[in-house]
């Protein structure tokens, strides 16, 4: 963190940015604002010259095969977010973002791509869409469970050099053996929209730790406003659809 405060990156919204994953640039700079935190955001466009490799924490978001496959075009010529993470800027990247920051994807043609190899994670196209309401157990000490909802045609598969983000209870997440999700050192990803920081305040929490070389003192949430959040989480869970 610089002496003018937390500088987010949104890399590639006009290609990963479905679902309302912007929004999760949002939640980390209304939880920093609360903390009197002060931040600053860097939106990454397709067609900026550069990544910076100079912010505190990245974010990705969803997108298709193509908007995928470009970005990886975009990110393997201007490494700033490699080399980020390889200083220990925490990255976050979801669906389509999940796919990019692991070492290989095929998209729905047959055709296999090499990922950034940020996270050990290979991701090829299943029969089927998993679609719906997500509940996962998060192996991240702190977090707790985490919820979204899910849109995707990936199956993903961790290697040896990272672990999941967290065990499904209800869902399909990465696939048959109930992972959701995959982390390396700050680099976390998942298949959860929502958008997820928004739904899971605890992980934007551990996040902006990361970024702050910290642990951030708690935010007084209104009991009315957690009973809510917790309230809406069950009913999604119980009506999927």
């Amino acid at each position: 963190m610089s002496g003018e405060g937390v500088r987010i990156a949104l890399v590639l919204p006009d290609l990963l940015g479905t679902y309302g994953d912007r929004g999760n640039m949002l939640v980390l700079e209304r939880r920093l604002h609360w903390r009197g935190i002060p931040s600053e955001t860097v939106t990454v466009l397709s067609s900026s010259a550069s990544v910076p490799d100079s912010c505190d924490v990245y974010l990705l978001g969803g997108g298709e095969d193509v908007a995928q496959t470009a970005a990886m075009r975009v990110l393997s010529r201007s490494p700033g977010l490699q080399r980020a993470a390889a200083r220990g800027a925490p990255v976050l990247g979801i669906c389509g973002g999940l796919q990019v920051l692991g070492t290989e994807f095929t998209t729905g043609d047959g055709v296999r791509h090499e990922g950034l190899g940020l996270v050990d994670a290979v991701t090829e196209p299943a029969g089927e869409r998993a679609i719906g309401e997500v509940t996962t157990d998060c192996l991240l000490a702190g977090v707790g469970m985490l919820t979204g909802f899910e849109n995707h045609l990936g199956r993903t598969r961790l290697g040896s050099g990272s672990m999941p983000l967290g065990r499904v209870t209800r869902g399909i997440g990465n696939g048959p053996d109930r992972a959701e999700g995959v982390v390396r050192g700050h680099v976390v990803c998942t298949y959860l929209h929502g958008p997820i920081l928004a739904r899971n305040p605890a992980l934007a929490d551990l996040l902006l730790g990361w970024a702050v070389g910290a642990p951030l003192q708690p935010i007084a949430e209104p009991e009315e406003l957690a009973a809510l959040r917790v309230e809406r989480s069950r009913m999604r869970a119980r009506n999927p659809k």
